[in-house]
């Protein structure tokens, strides 16, 4: 609870999230710890953590950790009420094995960290329809990549089945596998029997995979009409279509605002390239860090395009008699294509227009 009542007009918060309990830190305007308390992570709780901040004065900007798990109900209270709102990573482990580590501990890092400009990072706002087509798309990825393995079990039961089982199924492509599969209408009295349970096994899930792919269609039906409703410039440009558009929104947030450059919004897709110099050496590295699915994302889009657009073809060509292999094009793709992706989602100007670069 507060040692002392302070009331300053500017004061700095920390806050460090858990899944029940939210831990708050106060520095007033000269870094000083002027009090810490923990509050519940309820609705009730944000308002008692917000009335307990302004009992030491008015809460220019408040840090903190989680803002996308823990803290997303925390920071959509707070941003609400006019608080500016900072993304705080948690310590490193160079200060929690010099200074220890608790809550307490904790949340005045996280103020410290704002005080000292170390964390300028906006948090995504969690709210509206980015936010409504994220939760869209967490469910279609887990459909989809649970659809795969039980693709993948179904083709192992075949190779191992017995051979009366395996000689129909044999040669037959996915799709026409799983209707066969799902069709099969095996005896349930002979389960016992190898051959009977391969056939159970395999009907059981064909028709798991065909439930999977109609919650896939459905999720589709929603996700499509909400991209579009969301940025249909950004749908419109080729080799483009409702998955990676719709990553790539969700990547950038329903704030984009809060990605100060295209070269931030790059940095976040793993597509800036990372100095590696030494010496007499002049290179740049693969950047492995930032969204990995939105860097996903831009690489499907950049094969379609090397595949059905001419300017990217053109521009293929080019840099391929220029020496450079196919991986190094794809990359110098994925740039321009996180630039020009940038401009569409954050600048109105920029709707309808394309960029030439590749």
């Amino acid at each position: 609870m507060p040692t002392m009542a302070h009331p300053g007009p500017q004061i700095t918060a920390g806050v460090d999230t858990h899944k029940d309990t939210h831990t708050a830190a106060v520095l007033d305007e000269h870094g000083r710890l002027v009090g810490t308390a923990r509050f519940p992570a309820t609705g009730d709780g944000y308002r008692q953590l917000l009335d307990w901040l302004r009992t030491f004065g008015a809460p220019a900007v408040a840090g903190v950790e989680g803002t996308g798990s823990y803290g997303a109900g925390l920071t959509r209270y707070l941003s609400a009420a006019g608080v500016t709102v900072v993304e705080v990573a948690r310590p490193d482990r160079a200060t929690r094995r010099r200074k220890g580590k608790d809550d307490p501990t904790d949340a005045e890092a996280a103020a410290r960290t704002v005080l000292a400009h170390r964390a300028t990072a906006i948090p995504k706002q969690r709210d509206g329809q980015v936010e409504a087509l994220r939760q869209l798309r967490i469910a279609r990825r887990s459909a989809v990549a649970q659809r795969a393995h039980v693709q993948r079990q179904i083709h192992d039961l075949v190779v191992t089945a017995a051979e009366e089982v395996r000689a129909p199924l044999r040669g037959l492509r996915a799709a026409a596998l799983v209707r066969r599969c799902a069709a099969d209408t095996p005896d349930p009295a002979g389960y016992a029997e190898p051959a009977t349970a391969a056939r159970i096994a395999l009907r059981s899930l064909a028709q798991r995979h065909q439930q999977l792919t109609a919650e896939v269609k459905t999720l589709d039906k929603m996700i499509e009409p909400l991209v579009r409703a969301i940025n249909p410039t950004l749908l419109a440009q080729p080799g483009i279509g409702p998955d990676t558009a719709g990553q790539l929104l969700v990547t950038a947030g329903a704030n984009p605002q809060r990605l100060h450059s295209q070269a931030a919004f790059a940095m976040l897709c793993g597509a800036a390239p990372l100095p590696a110099s030494s010496g007499r050496t002049r290179r740049h590295r693969l950047n492995r860090g930032g969204d990995r699915q939105a860097n996903s994302a831009l690489y499907l889009i950049i094969l379609s395009r090397l595949r059905w657009n001419p300017q990217t073809q053109a521009y293929a060509q080019r840099r391929t008699a220029e020496g450079l292999s196919k991986k190094e094009i794809i990359r110098c793709l994925k740039r321009y294509l996180a630039r020009e992706i940038y401009q569409i989602i954050t600048t109105q100007e920029s709707y309808g227009c394309q960029a030439s670069s590749a």
